[in-house]
């Protein structure tokens, strides 16, 4: 799919505030409310919009302490990949998985309330998936950038 101008600024605007209104989004972009109503739903039927959500602040629900956690397996084959895989999405602690080059197999984000609570993930959760050969943590001291918006150019 081919993005015009009045696409990117959707998108911009969408990543912005999804809670805009169609009208509201006509008025800035100096277009019917039927033709912003469109684009949408054509960015939607595309796959381009994939879906809304509600951005939560982590320390509103006690949940401020993040760690990026590096995983390497024992072994690097396909039914070791595709296990760690499988049970690392079920955990409700990891906000992130990235398969990822280099020295490590893995990296994680992970959030919990505190480096108690980290502690129990790592042991309780984490190191009993099978396979994993070695991890490597470490923690969050301050955000200094987070953003979800990917920028449309």
């Amino acid at each position: 799919m081919t993005f015009d101008a009045i696409d990117r600024k959707i998108l911009q605007l969408l990543q912005n505030d999804s809670k805009q209104t169609n009208k509201e989004l006509s008025n800035k972009l100096n277009l019917s409310v039927t033709a912003v109503f469109e684009r949408i739903k054509k960015l939607e039927n595309n796959g381009v919009i994939n879906k809304y959500v509600a951005l939560v602040k982590k320390e509103k629900v006690e949940k401020s302490f993040v760690a990026f956690c590096h995983i390497k397996l024992s072994q690097h084959i396909q039914a070791y990949v595709v296990q760690f895989e499988k049970e690392v999405t079920n955990l409700t602690e990891v906000l992130e998985c990235h398969h990822i080059s280099g020295d490590y197999d893995y990296l994680l984000k992970v959030m919990v309330k505190d480096m108690e609570a980290f502690r129990e993930f790592m042991v309780e959760k984490l190191t009993n998936i099978n396979h994993i050969g070695s991890t490597h943590s470490m923690f969050v001291i301050s955000e200094v950038k987070s953003t979800t918006a990917i920028p449309i150019l």
